[in-house]
């Protein structure tokens, strides 16, 4: 445990923009050594493929406060593939091809997004951190596991298509928390009959948070890191 200043306030939360290829809690790993605080965490896991906002709570009294933001909705930037499927529902699984009989339009595509609008039931992937009977998903997969999993209930507020050039679709989701986009993929491959999976993912906002406030981990030091902290 570093010994801090009085005067310096330790304690609240950090907008932390996080590259794809590290886990959430290697995050949290990381500024733990560079703080000297045990206690941290996030409000809201990305996966390993995915970059863009994580908001880190520093020290207990901010931790408290975890499951209220990771409550809130958020907005993503995604890349779907079409033409295959993921054993994992992103481009890091076992791609199985699909034959295509005919490459889906723009009109299709975009009345097949429309039907995931609102609030609607979403099975989670099996390669996902969500735990029944007390075990990781993905911690079963990798035993070559798959269960029964039940559905959650979640609302899509809002999809944009931003690009479409077979077999890449890009889009802007607005998603209540809980909310696997890679499992949008999944669905949305399965409504137009080519499959597809999760290709590239960052998350821009999470409640009134935006990534354009956020820092890269790469600038933080232990001299440094206060700067950046919002008081809670």
């Amino acid at each position: 445990m570093t010994d801090y200043d009085s005067t310096i306030n330790t304690s609240g939360f950090l907008l932390l923009d996080k590259p794809s290829g590290p886990t959430s809690h290697d995050m949290v790993y990381r500024l733990r050594r560079i703080t000297g605080i045990k206690k941290i965490g996030h409000a809201g896991t990305l996966d390993p493929l995915a970059s863009g906002l994580l908001i880190m709570a520093i020290s207990r009294a901010a931790t408290k406060q975890i499951a209220s933001l990771a409550k809130q909705d958020k907005v993503y930037e995604a890349v779907f593939q079409l033409g295959g499927t993921s054993d994992t529902e992103d481009r890091l699984g076992q791609i199985q091809p699909r034959t295509i009989k005919q490459i889906p339009d723009i009109k299709e595509i975009q009345l097949a997004l429309n039907s995931f609008i609102g609030q609607t039931a979403q099975i989670p992937p099996m390669h996902s951190a969500k735990k029944i009977g007390g075990k990781k998903l993905y911690e079963l997969a990798r035993k070559g596991q798959i269960i029964e999993r039940q559905p959650n209930l979640i609302t899509i507020y809002k999809i944009d298509l931003l690009d479409y050039a077979w077999p890449q679709l890009k889009l802007t989701i607005h998603c209540s928390a809980g909310t696997y986009i890679r499992s949008i993929a999944r669905d949305l491959g399965e409504k137009l009959g080519c499959g597809a999976y999760l290709a590239e993912l960052r998350r821009t906002t999470i409640g009134n948070y935006s990534v354009t406030k956020a820092v890269s981990p790469d600038k933080l030091t232990a001299e440094n890191w206060t700067e950046y902290l919002l008081n809670n």
